[in-house]
């Protein structure tokens, strides 16, 4: 298995443990690479992808309730919900991946840790941000420079243009 995908995969095992346990981030981190060591490259993929995950967790909440207003982000599978922020964020943030290999990998993870259906919801949720990404993105650099609250960012990113789009899911 390549290097980034075990990171990634790192990076959610550790998401889902903060998410369902509460623990520590970097504590449940390092422990995740004494079990596993990855290449330095790859604990820092890893790392980052966490860390920016977290430190955008709120704004990315909002981002996949608007494309996903019939599934609460509370009651989704929390499996399901952290390969969304993953995704969500490494589709937002993260330049140096292309945008449709983080789409492909978080439905590879969905497809690994998540239910019969979790892919197609991954895809689909996913599809949506990706064609709406322009709109979002130009929402977040709006709001970034006033330091906006959550609740402002949110608000922000959940305009007209963010909107759902409908139909079938993409990859």
């Amino acid at each position: 298995m390549k290097v980034r995908r075990r990171a990634r995969i790192t990076a959610l095992q550790v998401l889902f443990e903060v998410d369902t346990a509460r623990h520590a981030p970097e504590f449940a981190l390092n422990q995740r690479l004494e079990e596993e060591p990855l290449p330095e490259a790859g604990a820092e993929f890893s790392r980052t992808l966490l860390q920016g995950t977290l430190a955008h967790q709120s704004a990315l909440d909002g981002i996949i309730q608007r494309i996903a207003p019939e599934w609460p982000i509370e009651q989704m599978a929390p499996v399901d919900r952290n390969i969304l922020r993953l995704a969500a964020y490494e589709i937002l943030f993260e330049e140096d991946t292309p945008p449709k290999v983080a789409i492909n990998e978080a439905v590879e993870l969905a497809k690994i840790f998540g239910s019969d259906s979790s892919s197609r919801f991954v895809n689909g949720v996913l599809g949506t941000l990706l064609n709406q990404r322009a709109a979002i993105l130009a929402a977040l650099n709006a709001a970034a420079p006033t330091r906006p609250s959550s609740q402002e960012e949110v608000t922000a990113l959940s305009a007209p243009d963010a909107q759902q789009s409908g139909g079938e899911p993409r990859r």
